[in-house]
């Protein structure tokens, strides 16, 4: 309990992690490099924080049911901050489609099933200032890190501490001295680099999932209302060629998010100009009533996240930690296309698997072992349906992009998966048990695709696949423009 921890970074893994291992009776030190939140409220975080360590900061975020109930669990002070800043519950009833509400009966799980929205701004300054109530967390913020402080032996690296930068020495010295390192810094963190500079090669995984995200924020305008997102046109889909949605934040504000594949070069610096940002999200249907005429305001203009991967690093190869008294947490051990929105939820529950691990063993290699093995089971499997899931859009992208869809096939093989799934699609809009078992998989509550190994979910799933493709792909088929009607669209456009 007397242990020297230092967690780099006080981003969402950051704060997450100080919480976890606080609540474990353990002191902890987060160091940053990037100002604390102003003081004021969420519009002043969101506009005037410069948030130069997190290159996400202003694309929207959302807490599926895993991380809600982490937080409910756990901490539920938090929550009352979160609700008391703006941030919104959207409870399972809410998120049913227009044929399934009329049919809802409450049962037990029901309120697992529920997701947060907020801004991103809105979390970071209300995490910090509870996690600044704890008495065994310690924030320091100016700190610039510039390698680790460790030395070899039996062919791996014990981590002593860290280095700093010589800008910061008058706030901490020239190293700060810990016993375990936790690296929270996030997707662009240095420790791989600095490992292998002293030796150690930690091998990673690293998929580019060919896809830009561009995001632009709006407010209601006062008296006005949000549409619904759950009617005849989803306010999140796949048009094959570009994918959308609608992202609810807190005190009136929203955001839309449009990802295109790097091949749409075309489209792709159209929607870099705000103006025809709106037109190209206002020939969608499903969006079309969140930028009606006198309705909303901008108050950002568009703007685009590249570089989205998922990657995987590994610290223990053949049984054996490369690392001692290092752990990885969130985005800097492994990410996930934002587009799924699991970050923040992987991350948290990341952070209370080390707190788990800390406190059961204070054996470094023991540790190590430890806290690898419960990240292969608990978050491996949600990697790597996101992986998965990359590699399913890109074939779409990059099909719809020759002039082809991927629904026509001459396989016999593929006919049966596309079949199987517009039969899913249709159940999980008709059919209320099939419906909650794909929304706990949503939510991570529960091994991905669990439910579809209950024979109830089987028997409901071939009924639908025996009413044969076409009444199933309503279900599946988004509304909205082809790509040769959006492209002359743009082409036209004033």
């Amino acid at each position: 309990m007397s242990e020297r921890i230092v967690v780099v970074g006080s981003g969402i893994a950051g704060m997450c992690t100080a919480m976890a291992l606080a609540k474990q009776g353990l002191d902890v030190t987060v160091i940053e490099r990037d100002d604390p939140p102003p003081q004021g409220d969420a519009d002043k975080a969101f506009f005037e924080w410069p948030r130069r360590g997190a290159t996400q900061f202003r694309h929207p975020h959302a807490f599926l049911g895993l991380m809600c109930n982490l937080l409910q669990d756990n901490y539920p002070d938090l929550l009352e901050d979160f609700y008391a800043a703006g941030a919104r519950r959207v409870d399972f009833k809410d998120m049913l489609s227009p044929e399934l509400l009329p049919k809802y009966k409450p049962e037990p799980g029901d309120d697992k099933l529920w997701v947060m929205l907020c801004r991103r701004a809105t979390i970071e300054t209300t995490l910090r200032r509870y996690v600044e109530r704890f008495n065994n967390i310690r924030i320091v913020n100016h700190i610039t890190i510039d390698g680790v402080v460790a030395e070899g032996e039996g062919g791996h690296l014990n981590v002593r501490g860290l280095k700093v930068r010589r800008d910061c020495t008058e706030v901490m010295g020239e190293e700060i001295p810990a016993d375990v390192v936790v690296d929270a810094s996030g997707r662009t963190t240095r420790f791989p680099r600095w490992f292998q500079a002293l030796g150690v090669n930690v091998r990673e995984e690293n998929d580019d999932a060919e896809i830009v995200y561009y995001t632009r924020h709006y407010k209601l305008k006062p008296g006005v209302e949000e549409p619904p997102r759950t009617g005849k046109d989803r306010s999140a889909g796949d048009l094959g060629y570009i994918k959308f949605g609608v992202f609810p934040g807190d005190n009136g504000h929203f955001a839309l998010i449009v990802c295109l594949h790097k091949v749409e070069e075309e489209l792709r610096e159209a929607i870099k100009d705000g103006d025809k940002f709106d037109a190209i999200c206002r020939s969608i249907p499903g969006l079309a009533p969140w930028l009606q005429e006198g309705n909303v305001e901008p108050t950002t203009p568009s703007f685009g996240i590249g570089d989205i991967r998922a990657v995987w690093r590994h610290y223990v190869e053949e049984g054996e930690p490369l690392v001692h008294n290092f752990f990885a947490v969130g985005d800097a051990a492994l990410r996930t296309n934002p587009l799924y929105g699991r970050g923040c939820s992987t991350s948290i529950l990341h952070a209370h698997i080390l707190g788990e691990t800390l406190t059961q063993t204070s054996d470094p290699r023991a540790r190590a072992l430890a806290y690898d093995a419960q990240t292969e089971e608990r978050l491996r499997p949600i990697f790597q349906t996101s992986l998965t899931e990359d590699k399913n859009g890109i074939k779409r992208s990059l099909a719809v992009a020759d002039g082809h869809l991927l629904e026509e096939s001459d396989s016999w093989k593929k006919r049966f998966g596309l079949a199987f799934g517009d039969a899913l699609a249709a159940a999980a809009r008709y059919n209320m048990h099939v419906n909650r078992g794909l929304m706990r998989t949503v939510n991570l509550l529960e091994k991905p695709g669990a439910f579809l190994e209950e024979a109830k979910t089987k028997r409901i799933v071939l009924f639908y696949m025996l009413r044969g493709r076409s009444r199933n792909a309503g279900a599946r088929i988004v509304r909205g423009p082809s790509r040769d009607e959006m492209l002359d669209m743009v082409r036209r456009f004033a």
